[in-house]
């Protein structure tokens, strides 16, 4: 089993910049990609950005360019650097986990709010 619990958000104007930290703890040795998603209530869990054990990392569009995902493996950590916070980037952020060998379980944390005013 593995636990996640985010740190981090916050309210802040748009612009502004906000970093999100990620803890793993548990079975650590077997976390594969992490990654955050984000959620509000009038819309479907987006993808924001995640990152493989070796540091490949994909985002979602609407982040390109303004986020950064990074990981520290020896700290059992996922950050999420956010600038050029714009209002649509409020919701609900979540960290996620893949873990496993030979079968695979998702994991959820329980979220962090950013909220960003305009």
């Amino acid at each position: 089993q593995v636990q996640l619990v985010e740190s981090g958000g916050g309210l802040v104007q748009a612009g502004g910049s906000l970093r999100l930290s990620c803890a793993a703890s548990g079975s650590i040795f077997l976390i594969n990609t992490m990654g955050w998603y984000r959620q509000t209530p009038e819309s479907q869990r987006e993808l924001v950005a995640t990152i493989t054990r070796r540091g490949l990392t994909d985002y979602g569009d609407s982040v390109k360019g303004r986020f950064t995902i990074s990981r520290d493996n020896a700290k059992n950590t996922v950050y999420l650097q956010m600038n050029s916070l714009k209002p649509e980037d409020t919701a609900v952020y979540l960290c996620t986990a893949n873990y496993g060998s030979g079968s695979y379980s998702i994991t959820w944390g329980l979220g962090t709010q950013v909220t960003v005013s305009s």
